[in-house]
């Protein structure tokens, strides 16, 4: 078996797509924008195509280990195959022990990922001035900020981008936390901190704005009992309550803690990753949601397939009305306010290009379901990379804090490498800034301190070969951007 593919767990869907290209369906919507989705495509093969040499050259590099001339030799394999060079250390003694692949492997997914973040304001460039939900959409829905709490899990990393089609800025990001549980002070902070930026005039022209909070949690239709939501057992009931409930507690908080009104607006999301189809819960007047009150883009997708552009677009907003207005215990609710009406109807119409991008390139449903992730980065992501499946992200300010979201990516990587004798590398990455003086340094020390930590937690894992932990910075006021410390130290050494 190829190690990429024992890497992965393809499952058999149980449910049909929501469409099949055939001789009689064409599966082209209207208002899918095709010439982005074919630019995302040819992204997403790129930045795949790094990761995928690693295994055949790290196979070729295992013949060779014994030759005499094998240092030149594996390096002028590697830079051939994956364009960079490898450790010394882990080449000159291999005619002893045998190269140690666990390390190599670890190496190469870490350096691969480097390149992704360093190449990627050019490889971005041909989809991201495509991409219609930009900064300005936001602020005419009349919010200043987007602050989106999403799982951890790797089949959300390609969220903004691919998913909900919003370009990636100061003003809308993503931290993700096991099952969209978010921390509520940290919450609470973050909106404290733009608030006041709004007050002060550092966000120019958002004076009136609000400040817009997301959870996006997820489920799967295929295997809804197995692939769905590892921190909520794959109960999506569970799993959309919780996220809910959790929304719910940030308004509390703010409300309780500075005034009635003052707590931002809501929205909750679910993703069936399965097919990247999105199901928006929406508000009602009072910013009050129920589970049980979505639109769902499959649906949508399906029953205006055919329809003109006008047509479809008046489908839609007539749909949403219509559960609006639904009868049962929500019935008599007001209707959402016109900036949030206009925002759910703009990520609806997004995501139909998002539905038809795994129609057209992945046969309307992801081969592999599951869990594919390649590497864990804790502590603060990487805005530069979003793409399904690339890492497992936990968001973490200590260990202790962040135990739940490490403990569900190391359960997860015990069968994605562990299993099949490769380590689980771990990317302990934090953000500094240059305008701070002395925060490059105390940042390093920050991210030493996490490294020892995790290591520490998983003892029998680090000790035995198993994990890997790589440290890297980047300056959120600056160009530096995801520096390996390592490297550094061994610099100064030499």
């Amino acid at each position: 078996m190829n190690m990429a593919d024992n890497l992965s767990v393809v499952t058999k869907p149980v449910v049909e797509p929501v469409c099949t290209v055939g001789p009689d369906q064409a599966c082209k919507h209207s208002l899918v924008n095709t010439e982005l989705n074919e630019f995302l495509y040819i992204y997403e093969e790129l930045v795949r195509s790094r990761f995928s040499a690693i295994t055949n050259t790290l196979k070729t590099l295992s013949i060779y280990q014994h030759e005499l001339d094998f240092v030149t030799r594996a390096q002028r394999i590697a830079f051939d195959q994956l364009h960079y060079e490898l450790p010394l250390s882990l080449l000159e003694d291999s005619w002893i022990s045998g190269l140690n692949l666990r390390a190599l492997h670890s190496y190469c997914i870490f350096r691969s990922f480097k390149e992704c973040v360093a190449k990627a304001s050019f490889d971005q460039a041909s989809w991201r001035e495509r991409i219609a939900l930009h900064t300005s959409f936001i602020h005419a829905c009349g919010y200043h900020t987007v602050n989106i709490s999403s799982c951890a899990d790797g089949r959300l990393q390609g969220l903004l981008s691919y998913i909900l089609r919003l370009v990636p800025s100061d003003a809308i990001y993503v931290k993700s936390y096991a099952g969209a549980m978010f921390n509520i002070e940290e919450n609470i902070a973050d909106w404290a901190h733009r608030e006041l930026e709004r007050l002060s005039g550092g966000l120019p022209g958002n004076e009136d704005k609000n400040y817009l909070k997301i959870a996006v949690y997820h489920y799967s239709s295929s295997n809804p009992a197995h692939q769905g939501c590892a921190a909520h057992g794959s109960d999506t009931k569970k799993a959309c309550k919780s996220a809910l409930g959790r929304l719910n507690e940030l308004r509390a908080a703010i409300n309780n803690t500075y005034g009635r009104g003052a707590a931002p607006d809501i929205l909750l999301i679910g993703v069936d990753t399965d097919i990247d189809s999105i199901r928006v819960h929406f508000p009602d007047a009072n910013g009050d949601i129920y589970s049980d009150r979505y639109i769902d883009s499959g649906d949508i997708y399906q029953k205006s397939l055919g329809m003109t552009q006008e047509a479809a677009r008046a489908y839609i907003a007539d749909a949403l009305s219509k559960i609006e207005s639904q009868n049962g215990k929500n019935q008599k609710k007001e209707k959402m306010a016109t900036g949030m009406r206009n925002l759910v109807l703009g990520l609806v119409e997004a995501n139909l290009s998002q539905i038809e991008f795994v129609i057209q390139y992945h046969a309307g449903r992801y081969r592999v379901i599951g869990h594919n992730e390649r590497f864990i980065c804790a502590g603060e992501s990487m805005k530069e990379l979003y793409l399904r499946n690339k890492y497992y992200f936990a968001h973490l300010n200590t260990v202790e804090e962040a135990a739940v979201d490490l403990d569900v990516g190391i359960k997860i990587f015990t069968n994605l490498n562990i299993k099949h004798g490769l380590a689980i590398p771990i990317l302990v990455h934090y953000h500094y800034s240059s305008h701070v003086p002395g925060s490059r340094n105390r940042t390093i020390r920050r991210c030493r301190r996490v490294k020892a930590a995790i290591e520490a937690r998983y003892s029998q894992l680090y000790e035995k070969g198993f994990l890997n932990c790589q440290i890297a910075i980047s300056d959120k006021a600056g160009s530096e951007r995801c520096t390996f410390i390592e490297d550094e130290t061994k610099e100064a050494v030499h």
